[in-house]
């Protein structure tokens, strides 16, 4: 075989991989923000304004289904579980805001963000938030 037709086989081999990778890239990045795309749409987080907290926890109890849950009476009343030790409390609306009063938590109140199935309460002063689902509340001794 000549040296020119071992350059020209050549250069197409090294056209046909560039074209190859440059393929293989593209659909990797083109797939990485499809999937991107449906995380966040699935993911949408909206915060609630005061009516929408009212309507959503009166009744309810905020848990996270293994070591706690808030239980939002509909008198104002707060009632937590936690580890089995209950305390009881009271909660209202301020402005766009859920307020919590509970003796050995401190009172604080927090804006509420829903994300699908999932809130979060996120203090506007110091301390961490609460997150979990809304589901009917339970009414016992901390018995289900």
């Amino acid at each position: 075989m000549s040296e020119g037709l071992q350059k020209v086989r050549l250069a197409e081999s090294e056209g046909q991989l560039a074209r190859c990778l440059i393929a293989a890239l593209a659909t990797g990045i083109g797939g990485l923000v499809t999937l991107d795309a449906g995380f966040v749409a699935a993911e949408s987080v909206r915060t609630l304004t005061g009516a929408q907290i009212r309507a959503a926890f009166t009744g309810k109890q905020l848990t996270d289904e293994v070591h706690y849950r808030f239980v939002y009476d509909g008198d104002g009343t707060l009632r937590t579980y936690s580890m089995g030790v209950k305390q009881a409390g009271k909660w209202r609306i301020q402005k766009d805001e859920i307020c919590l009063y509970i003796k050995d938590m401190g009172d604080d109140c927090y804006r509420v963000t829903q994300s699908g199935k999932r809130f979060e309460l996120k203090p506007t002063g110091p301390g961490g938030p609460i997150d979990g689902i809304l589901e009917p509340a339970y009414h016992g001794d901390g018995e289900k």
